[in-house]
Protein backbone atom coordinates (compact mmCIF):
# COMPACT_ATOMS: atom_id res chain seq x y z
CA UNK A 1 0.00 0.00 0.00
CA UNK A 2 1.37 3.39 -0.99
CA UNK A 3 1.33 6.42 1.29
CA UNK A 4 -1.22 8.03 -1.01
CA UNK A 5 -3.51 5.00 -0.76
CA UNK A 6 -3.20 5.19 3.02
CA UNK A 7 -4.20 8.86 2.94
CA UNK A 8 -7.20 8.05 0.74
CA UNK A 9 -8.37 5.38 3.19
CA UNK A 10 -7.74 7.71 6.12
CA UNK A 11 -9.68 10.51 4.43
CA UNK A 12 -12.47 8.13 3.45
CA UNK A 13 -12.91 7.08 7.08
CA UNK A 14 -13.12 10.76 8.08
CA UNK A 15 -15.86 11.30 5.48
CA UNK A 16 -17.83 8.26 6.68
CA UNK A 17 -17.58 9.31 10.33
CA UNK A 18 -18.82 12.77 9.34
CA UNK A 19 -21.88 11.34 7.61
CA UNK A 20 -22.80 8.62 10.15
CA UNK A 21 -24.29 11.00 12.78
CA UNK A 22 -26.60 12.42 10.11
CA UNK A 23 -28.48 9.12 9.98
CA UNK A 24 -31.80 9.69 11.75
CA UNK A 25 -31.76 6.66 14.05
CA UNK A 26 -31.18 6.44 17.79
CA UNK A 27 -28.89 3.38 17.97
CA UNK A 28 -26.00 3.91 20.38
CA UNK A 29 -23.37 2.98 17.77
CA UNK A 30 -24.69 5.83 15.58
CA UNK A 31 -25.21 8.46 18.27
CA UNK A 32 -21.78 7.87 19.81
CA UNK A 33 -20.21 9.56 16.77
CA UNK A 34 -21.84 12.85 17.82
CA UNK A 35 -19.27 13.06 20.60
CA UNK A 36 -15.73 13.22 19.09
CA UNK A 37 -16.54 16.04 16.67
CA UNK A 38 -13.60 18.23 17.61
CA UNK A 39 -11.19 15.32 17.23
CA UNK A 40 -12.75 14.41 13.87
CA UNK A 41 -12.36 17.99 12.65
CA UNK A 42 -8.67 17.93 13.51
CA UNK A 43 -8.16 14.55 11.80
CA UNK A 44 -9.89 15.74 8.63
CA UNK A 45 -7.79 18.91 8.58
CA UNK A 46 -4.63 16.81 8.89
CA UNK A 47 -5.83 14.54 6.06
CA UNK A 48 -6.43 17.54 3.77
CA UNK A 49 -3.05 19.13 4.48
CA UNK A 50 -1.04 15.92 4.16
CA UNK A 51 -2.89 14.81 1.02
CA UNK A 52 -1.61 17.88 -0.79
CA UNK A 53 1.88 16.39 -0.37
CA UNK A 54 0.86 13.65 -2.82
CA UNK A 55 -1.59 15.70 -4.90
CA UNK A 56 -1.34 15.16 -8.67
CA UNK A 57 -2.73 18.12 -10.64
CA UNK A 58 -3.28 15.83 -13.64
CA UNK A 59 -5.64 13.44 -11.85
CA UNK A 60 -9.28 14.50 -11.59
CA UNK A 61 -9.77 11.89 -8.84
CA UNK A 62 -7.44 13.89 -6.62
CA UNK A 63 -9.53 17.02 -7.17
CA UNK A 64 -12.74 15.16 -6.33
CA UNK A 65 -11.23 13.61 -3.20
CA UNK A 66 -9.85 16.92 -1.90
CA UNK A 67 -13.13 18.75 -2.59
CA UNK A 68 -15.05 16.10 -0.65
CA UNK A 69 -12.60 16.32 2.25
CA UNK A 70 -12.74 20.13 2.32
CA UNK A 71 -16.55 20.07 2.32
CA UNK A 72 -16.48 17.65 5.27
CA UNK A 73 -13.99 19.88 7.07
CA UNK A 74 -16.18 22.96 6.56
CA UNK A 75 -19.25 21.07 7.78
CA UNK A 76 -17.41 19.81 10.85
CA UNK A 77 -16.04 23.24 11.73
CA UNK A 78 -19.43 24.91 11.44
CA UNK A 79 -20.71 22.52 14.13
CA UNK A 80 -18.05 23.50 16.66
CA UNK A 81 -17.55 27.12 15.56
CA UNK A 82 -20.14 28.53 18.04
CA UNK A 83 -17.94 27.28 20.90
CA UNK A 84 -14.80 29.05 19.70
CA UNK A 85 -13.76 32.59 20.78
CA UNK A 86 -14.48 33.75 17.21
CA UNK A 87 -18.24 33.26 17.60
CA UNK A 88 -20.64 35.77 19.19
CA UNK A 89 -21.89 35.23 22.73
CA UNK A 90 -25.23 33.53 23.23
CA UNK A 91 -25.33 34.99 26.75
CA UNK A 92 -23.96 38.50 27.18
CA UNK A 93 -21.63 39.46 30.03
CA UNK A 94 -23.13 41.08 33.09
CA UNK A 95 -21.85 44.44 34.32
CA UNK A 96 -24.30 44.61 37.20
CA UNK A 97 -22.91 44.98 40.73
CA UNK A 98 -26.20 44.00 42.38
CA UNK A 99 -25.22 40.90 44.37
CA UNK A 100 -28.83 40.22 45.38
CA UNK A 101 -29.59 39.21 41.81
CA UNK A 102 -26.60 36.90 41.43
CA UNK A 103 -26.68 33.13 41.78
CA UNK A 104 -23.66 30.81 41.79
CA UNK A 105 -24.11 27.18 40.76
CA UNK A 106 -21.70 24.28 41.14
CA UNK A 107 -22.39 20.93 39.46
CA UNK A 108 -20.36 17.75 39.87
CA UNK A 109 -20.76 14.21 38.61
CA UNK A 110 -18.80 12.66 41.46
CA UNK A 111 -18.30 9.16 39.98
CA UNK A 112 -20.10 6.81 42.34
CA UNK A 113 -17.08 4.50 42.84
CA UNK A 114 -14.76 7.46 43.59
CA UNK A 115 -12.94 6.71 46.88
CA UNK A 116 -11.46 10.18 47.40
CA UNK A 117 -14.39 12.33 48.61
CA UNK A 118 -11.99 14.73 50.34
CA UNK A 119 -11.12 16.32 46.99
CA UNK A 120 -14.75 17.27 46.37
CA UNK A 121 -15.30 18.36 49.97
CA UNK A 122 -12.34 20.73 49.66
CA UNK A 123 -13.83 22.20 46.48
CA UNK A 124 -17.15 22.75 48.27
CA UNK A 125 -15.45 24.85 50.94
CA UNK A 126 -13.47 26.88 48.42
CA UNK A 127 -16.30 27.64 45.97
CA UNK A 128 -18.97 28.41 48.61
CA UNK A 129 -21.64 28.36 45.85
CA UNK A 130 -25.28 29.25 46.40
CA UNK A 131 -26.39 25.99 44.81
CA UNK A 132 -24.68 22.60 44.69
CA UNK A 133 -25.86 19.78 42.43
CA UNK A 134 -24.21 16.37 42.79
CA UNK A 135 -24.82 13.45 40.43
CA UNK A 136 -23.97 9.72 40.61
CA UNK A 137 -24.45 9.85 44.36
CA UNK A 138 -25.30 6.85 46.53
CA UNK A 139 -25.89 6.81 50.31
CA UNK A 140 -22.16 6.85 51.00
CA UNK A 141 -21.81 10.06 49.02
CA UNK A 142 -24.92 11.51 50.61
CA UNK A 143 -23.42 10.98 54.06
CA UNK A 144 -20.06 12.49 53.09
CA UNK A 145 -21.53 15.55 51.38
CA UNK A 146 -24.43 16.20 53.73
CA UNK A 147 -22.09 16.22 56.72
CA UNK A 148 -19.73 18.65 54.98
CA UNK A 149 -22.42 21.17 53.98
CA UNK A 150 -22.70 24.09 56.39
CA UNK A 151 -25.93 25.14 58.11
CA UNK A 152 -26.37 27.81 55.43
CA UNK A 153 -27.55 25.07 53.08
CA UNK A 154 -30.82 24.43 54.83
CA UNK A 155 -32.73 23.75 51.59
CA UNK A 156 -32.00 20.21 50.45
CA UNK A 157 -33.33 17.58 48.08
CA UNK A 158 -31.57 14.22 48.47
CA UNK A 159 -32.33 11.15 46.39
CA UNK A 160 -29.35 8.77 46.62
CA UNK A 161 -29.33 5.62 44.49
CA UNK A 162 -26.95 2.72 43.91
CA UNK A 163 -27.47 2.71 40.12
CA UNK A 164 -25.19 5.75 39.38
CA UNK A 165 -28.23 8.03 39.00
CA UNK A 166 -28.56 9.33 42.55
CA UNK A 167 -29.00 13.11 42.76
CA UNK A 168 -28.39 15.57 45.60
CA UNK A 169 -29.27 19.28 45.71
CA UNK A 170 -28.17 21.77 48.39
CA UNK A 171 -29.08 25.45 48.36
CA UNK A 172 -28.61 28.58 50.44
CA UNK A 173 -31.53 30.10 48.55
CA UNK A 174 -35.09 29.10 49.34
CA UNK A 175 -36.53 26.24 47.30
CA UNK A 176 -40.25 26.33 46.58
CA UNK A 177 -42.19 23.11 45.86
CA UNK A 178 -39.16 20.96 45.00
CA UNK A 179 -39.98 17.65 43.35
CA UNK A 180 -38.09 14.53 42.42
CA UNK A 181 -39.41 13.74 38.94
CA UNK A 182 -39.10 10.52 36.93
CA UNK A 183 -39.69 11.75 33.41
CA UNK A 184 -38.71 8.60 31.52
CA UNK A 185 -37.75 5.78 33.89
CA UNK A 186 -38.65 5.20 37.53
CA UNK A 187 -34.97 4.64 38.33
CA UNK A 188 -33.69 7.86 36.69
CA UNK A 189 -34.60 10.90 38.84
CA UNK A 190 -34.47 14.59 38.02
CA UNK A 191 -35.20 17.56 40.27
CA UNK A 192 -37.62 20.37 39.44
CA UNK A 193 -37.92 23.31 41.79
CA UNK A 194 -38.63 27.00 42.01
CA UNK A 195 -36.04 29.15 43.77
CA UNK A 196 -36.24 32.58 45.38
CA UNK A 197 -33.23 34.81 44.77
CA UNK A 198 -31.94 37.28 47.37
CA UNK A 199 -33.71 39.99 45.37
CA UNK A 200 -37.00 38.11 46.08
CA UNK A 201 -37.37 37.22 42.40
CA UNK A 202 -38.49 33.65 41.68
CA UNK A 203 -36.85 31.44 39.04
CA UNK A 204 -37.39 27.87 37.83
CA UNK A 205 -34.68 25.18 37.95
CA UNK A 206 -34.62 21.85 36.12
CA UNK A 207 -31.78 19.44 37.00
CA UNK A 208 -31.37 16.36 34.82
CA UNK A 209 -29.10 13.35 34.31
CA UNK A 210 -30.48 11.18 31.48
CA UNK A 211 -28.92 7.86 30.47
CA UNK A 212 -26.23 7.86 27.75
CA UNK A 213 -26.57 5.92 24.48
CA UNK A 214 -24.08 3.20 25.40
CA UNK A 215 -24.52 -0.60 25.30
CA UNK A 216 -23.94 -1.02 29.03
CA UNK A 217 -26.41 1.78 29.82
CA UNK A 218 -29.02 2.07 27.08
CA UNK A 219 -28.83 0.59 23.55
CA UNK A 220 -30.46 3.69 22.08
CA UNK A 221 -30.62 7.42 22.75
CA UNK A 222 -34.43 7.45 22.89
CA UNK A 223 -34.72 7.76 26.69
CA UNK A 224 -32.12 10.52 26.87
CA UNK A 225 -33.71 12.40 23.97
CA UNK A 226 -37.20 12.03 25.47
CA UNK A 227 -36.13 13.49 28.82
CA UNK A 228 -34.37 16.38 27.13
CA UNK A 229 -37.39 17.19 24.95
CA UNK A 230 -39.82 16.98 27.86
CA UNK A 231 -37.59 19.37 29.77
CA UNK A 232 -37.40 21.69 26.76
CA UNK A 233 -41.20 21.79 26.56
CA UNK A 234 -41.43 22.64 30.26
CA UNK A 235 -38.89 25.42 29.77
CA UNK A 236 -40.72 26.90 26.79
CA UNK A 237 -44.04 26.94 28.67
CA UNK A 238 -42.61 28.24 31.94
CA UNK A 239 -43.85 31.63 33.09
CA UNK A 240 -40.72 31.99 35.21
CA UNK A 241 -37.10 32.50 34.12
CA UNK A 242 -35.46 29.10 33.62
CA UNK A 243 -32.14 27.45 34.44
CA UNK A 244 -31.47 23.89 33.22
CA UNK A 245 -28.31 22.16 34.39
CA UNK A 246 -26.80 18.74 34.82
CA UNK A 247 -24.99 15.93 33.03
CA UNK A 248 -26.90 15.58 29.76
CA UNK A 249 -24.77 12.69 28.46
CA UNK A 250 -24.80 14.55 25.17
CA UNK A 251 -22.45 17.04 23.54
CA UNK A 252 -23.35 20.67 22.94
CA UNK A 253 -23.25 20.47 19.14
CA UNK A 254 -25.41 17.37 18.64
CA UNK A 255 -28.73 17.58 16.82
CA UNK A 256 -30.51 16.56 20.04
CA UNK A 257 -28.97 19.27 22.21
CA UNK A 258 -29.48 21.88 19.48
CA UNK A 259 -33.15 20.90 19.25
CA UNK A 260 -33.43 21.00 23.05
CA UNK A 261 -32.05 24.53 23.09
CA UNK A 262 -34.29 25.72 20.24
CA UNK A 263 -37.51 24.22 21.62
CA UNK A 264 -36.72 25.31 25.19
CA UNK A 265 -35.98 28.86 23.99
CA UNK A 266 -32.77 28.72 25.97
CA UNK A 267 -29.26 30.15 25.70
CA UNK A 268 -25.91 28.36 26.06
CA UNK A 269 -23.45 30.17 28.33
CA UNK A 270 -20.45 28.59 26.53
CA UNK A 271 -21.12 29.90 23.05
CA UNK A 272 -18.41 32.37 22.09
CA UNK A 273 -16.37 31.45 25.18
CA UNK A 274 -15.08 27.89 24.75
CA UNK A 275 -15.87 24.20 24.92
CA UNK A 276 -15.44 23.70 28.68
CA UNK A 277 -14.90 19.99 28.10
CA UNK A 278 -16.00 18.28 31.30
CA UNK A 279 -15.61 14.61 30.28
CA UNK A 280 -13.41 12.51 30.17
CA UNK A 281 -11.27 14.08 32.90
CA UNK A 282 -8.91 11.08 32.67
CA UNK A 283 -8.29 11.33 28.91
CA UNK A 284 -6.86 14.52 27.43
CA UNK A 285 -7.41 13.44 23.81
CA UNK A 286 -10.98 12.12 24.13
CA UNK A 287 -12.64 14.95 26.00
CA UNK A 288 -15.90 16.78 25.25
CA UNK A 289 -18.64 18.84 27.00
CA UNK A 290 -21.30 16.65 28.63
CA UNK A 291 -22.18 18.82 31.65
CA UNK A 292 -24.33 21.77 30.65
CA UNK A 293 -26.10 24.86 31.86
CA UNK A 294 -28.78 26.48 29.71
CA UNK A 295 -30.64 29.62 30.73
CA UNK A 296 -33.49 31.81 29.57
CA UNK A 297 -32.80 35.33 28.31
CA UNK A 298 -33.45 37.00 31.69
CA UNK A 299 -29.97 35.98 32.87
CA UNK A 300 -26.53 37.28 32.01
CA UNK A 301 -23.16 35.73 32.77
CA UNK A 302 -20.70 36.79 35.45
CA UNK A 303 -18.39 33.78 35.38
CA UNK A 304 -18.01 30.27 33.99
CA UNK A 305 -15.22 27.79 34.63
CA UNK A 306 -14.42 24.13 35.13
CA UNK A 307 -13.71 23.02 38.68
CA UNK A 308 -10.61 21.23 39.93
CA UNK A 309 -9.93 17.51 39.54
CA UNK A 310 -12.04 15.61 42.10
CA UNK A 311 -10.87 12.10 41.08
CA UNK A 312 -14.00 11.69 38.94
CA UNK A 313 -14.27 11.08 35.21
CA UNK A 314 -16.01 14.49 35.04
CA UNK A 315 -14.68 17.91 35.88
CA UNK A 316 -17.16 19.98 37.92
CA UNK A 317 -18.63 23.17 36.45
CA UNK A 318 -18.98 26.49 38.26
CA UNK A 319 -21.15 29.32 36.95
CA UNK A 320 -22.24 32.70 38.29
CA UNK A 321 -25.35 34.24 36.73
CA UNK A 322 -26.94 37.64 37.12
CA UNK A 323 -30.71 38.07 36.90
CA UNK A 324 -31.33 41.07 34.61
CA UNK A 325 -34.78 40.66 33.02
CA UNK A 326 -34.90 44.29 31.90
CA UNK A 327 -32.15 43.49 29.35
CA UNK A 328 -33.54 40.22 27.99
CA UNK A 329 -34.54 41.66 24.60
CA UNK A 330 -30.86 42.14 23.70
CA UNK A 331 -30.28 38.35 23.72
CA UNK A 332 -33.71 36.91 23.02
CA UNK A 333 -33.51 33.43 21.42
CA UNK A 334 -35.33 32.61 18.23
CA UNK A 335 -38.73 31.01 18.55
CA UNK A 336 -38.79 27.32 17.59
CA UNK A 337 -40.18 26.47 14.18
CA UNK A 338 -43.18 24.21 13.70
CA UNK A 339 -40.85 21.53 12.37
CA UNK A 340 -38.68 21.74 15.49
CA UNK A 341 -41.71 21.54 17.76
CA UNK A 342 -43.00 18.51 15.86
CA UNK A 343 -39.65 16.73 16.06
CA UNK A 344 -39.43 17.42 19.79
CA UNK A 345 -42.96 16.09 20.26
CA UNK A 346 -42.12 12.91 18.39
CA UNK A 347 -39.04 12.31 20.54
CA UNK A 348 -40.96 12.91 23.78
CA UNK A 349 -44.07 10.88 22.92
CA UNK A 350 -45.20 7.87 24.87
CA UNK A 351 -43.13 8.49 28.01
CA UNK A 352 -44.90 8.20 31.38
CA UNK A 353 -44.08 10.75 34.06
CA UNK A 354 -44.14 10.00 37.81
CA UNK A 355 -43.62 12.65 40.50
CA UNK A 356 -42.72 12.53 44.17
CA UNK A 357 -43.43 15.60 46.29
CA UNK A 358 -40.54 16.41 48.58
Amino acid sequence: MTFKNFLQIFGGIAVILTLVPLIAVDYWWIRMFDFPHTQLTILTFVAVVVYFMRFDIKLYKDYVFVIVLINCLVFQFTKIYPYTPFAPFDVLNSESKDSTKQISLYTANVLQKNKKPELLLQEIKIKDADVYLFLETDKRWQKEISTAMSKEYKYRVEYPLDNTYGILLYSKLELVSPKVVFMVDDSIPSIHTKMILRSKDTVQLYMIHPTPPMPQENPSSSDRDAEMMKTANLSRKSKLPVIVLGDFNDVAWSATTSLFQNVGELLDVRKGRGFYNSYDANNLLLRWPLDHIFISSEFRLKKIQLGEDINSDHFPTYTILSYEPEKKAAQAPKKPTEDQLERAKEQAEGVQKIELDM
